[in-house]
């Protein structure tokens, strides 16, 4: 009986029909091809809306599955060696994630090996459906295998889940994020209003502390440093980001960077850098992979890591979003410093100095690597859920399995609702702009324009040297560049545009600062010889 069903349950593709190799076969590459397929159309779609971010993070998405997938080869390929490594007894019993006693007997079957405790130590036998395989090989020299075979392949799942996790939760934040601002839209065609423009005339004069942006962000209780940070903790929930906040610091940053009474779309221009940013956090860096190694070393049974570890997001969004709150505030503050009556409405200054290290893009790292970690911790459960069932040895503790999915969902909530809409607002408030200041239209013309430029000097230079092999060595050629043709492009070459994003790129563009870095950068690659990115 047992023979039959070993043979039933092991055998190998020489004793398998064909149509069933055939049928498993078939399966497995229209699936592949499918999700291909769909891939390919959603890059396809997103080109021709010309997402280009967003069309940046779908090739981030294949570079992940890529590294998935040589994950999943390696350790297919190597696992029946990583099998045969032995190791002492001692050794492969330290550092257990589950409880020595019989409870485990069901975990430790299902990774291919039946355990019984006596009073004499732990005795360990294969399974009949494994006994050809590499512990036989250990148990002949009295040691364990390093991981079965079993072992590798669960391994291996588990490191799919948690990609595959980890691109759910960017998603779904992204997603949530962006619902919550989608009121911004109405806040931005508000500014194009008569009632907006008489509201901020520049010639009425305006006690600092009686806007409303200054009665939200300055009392009594903002002088002492502990009792602002109090305030902006429990600011952060109710309301977080006001339409007083989002239209003083618009004023600022377009005051700052442009010009005064511009027609410039700060929503779009914070959606696009919100899809820049999205590209960032969809992977998972090599970093990442580090701390996923260290997270399963210290899984140790007794030691509650994972329970701590799963505070510890809920602990880097709420100090973040208090942070964010406390920029507002200190910006509100600096203008009640400068001047006690203002005109028009409060001229927010934006600085680096506002951020942690004097560097905005660090509030996105510590947002990258919390989505991270609520990720491990909800693929973690599932994981485990699927492969030893809800009453496995890892969930012996029911209080701290409920505990942790509520903080992941908590975690997901505050992120989503409350850290992002504040992220995508305040971190604009740099002393920098993102590159998503200029439309995609105007940066592929100056790109256009400097390959133009290069084209036609090769060219010049190719025909310079044509001529001087057709003249004696002793005559001169004298070649003349067309200086008209290297001339930088001005916003009123850049029709390629829609109406409404040359009308959002405002009269003002033309001598503002961005394209004059933009073209002063190409002109000094140009000259260098650099290729432009």
């Amino acid at each position: 009986m047992a023979a039959g069903e070993e043979a039933s349950t092991s055998r190998s593709l020489q004793e398998t029909p064909t149509w069933a190799v055939a049928t498993v076969c078939f399966v497995f590459i229209s699936l592949s091809i499918i999700i291909e397929y769909l891939i390919h159309r959603i890059s396809n779609w997103l080109k021709r809306r010309r997402k280009i971010a967003l069309f940046d993070a779908v090739e981030k998405l294949k570079s992940v599955l890529m590294v998935l997938g040589f994950m999943s080869l390696i350790l297919t390929v190597s696992r029946s060696f990583i099998s045969k490594i032995c190791i002492p007894n001692k050794v492969a019993n330290s550092m257990l994630p589950c409880r020595k006693t019989l409870d485990s007997i069901r975990t430790t079957q299902d990774l291919g090996y039946d355990q019984i405790w006596s009073v004499h130590g732990l005795h360990e036998r294969k399974l009949d459906d494994d006994e050809n395989v590499s512990p036989e090989y250990c148990d002949s020299k009295v040691k364990t295998s390093l991981i079965s075979e079993e072992g590798a392949n669960q391994l291996s799942i588990f490191i799919f889940v948690l990609a595959a996790m980890q691109i759910v939760y960017t998603v779904l934040t992204m997603a949530l994020g962006r619902a919550k601002m989608r009121r911004w839209k109405t806040w931005e065609k508000e500014t194009r209003t008569v009632e907006y423009q008489a509201a901020n005339d520049p010639n009425r004069f305006r006690i600092t502390r009686q806007t409303t942006f200054a009665q939200r962000h300055i009392n009594q209780c903002t002088d002492a440093s502990i009792l602002l940070w109090t305030k902006c903790f429990f600011q952060q929930f109710f309301n977080s980001v006001a339409k007083v906040d989002f239209l003083t610091l618009r004023h600022g940053f377009v005051a700052t960077h442009l010009s005064v009474g511009s027609s410039f779309n700060f929503q779009k221009y914070i959606q696009r850098s919100l899809e820049d940013d999205f590209k960032i956090i969809v992977g998972i860096s090599p970093f990442m992979w580090f701390l996923v190694v260290i997270f399963l070393l210290v899984d140790v049974h007794g030691w509650n890591v994972y329970l701590w570890v799963s505070f510890l997001p809920l602990t880097i969004v709420l100090i973040m979003g208090t942070k964010l709150q406390v920029i507002l505030a200190k910006m509100a503050h600096r203008v009640e410093d400068q001047n006690s009556v203002i005109q028009g409405a409060p001229l927010v200054q934006p600085n680096d100095n506002f951020f942690w290290f004097n560097n905005p893009k660090f509030v996105l790292t510590l947002l990258h690597y919390t989505l991270f970690m609520n990720a491990f911790e909800v693929a973690f459960f599932v994981w485990v859920t699927t492969q030893y069932g809800i009453k496995s040895c890892y969930h012996e503790n029911r209080e701290i399995i409920a505990i942790r999915v509520v903080l992941a969902v908590t975690v997901q909530v505050i992120c989503s609702y409350v850290t992002l809409p504040l992220y995508a607002l305040v971190t604009q408030m740099g002393s920098n702009f993102k590159k998503a200041v200029l439309e995609e239209q105007t940066t592929n013309a100056i790109k256009q324009w400097h390959a133009g430029v290069k084209l036609k000097r090769k060219k010049q230079r190719l025909s310079s040297q044509a001529a001087a092999d057709d003249f004696p060595e002793n005559s001169t050629t004298f070649s003349t560049v067309d200086s008209s043709s290297h001339q930088p492009p001005t916003l009123a070459s850049f029709e390629i545009g829609s109406a409404l994003e040359i009308q959002e790129a405002g009269p003002a563009m033309p001598t503002s600062v961005a394209v004059e870095i933009q073209m002063a950068s190409m002109e000094k690659k140009l000259e260098r010889g650099y290729r432009v990115i």
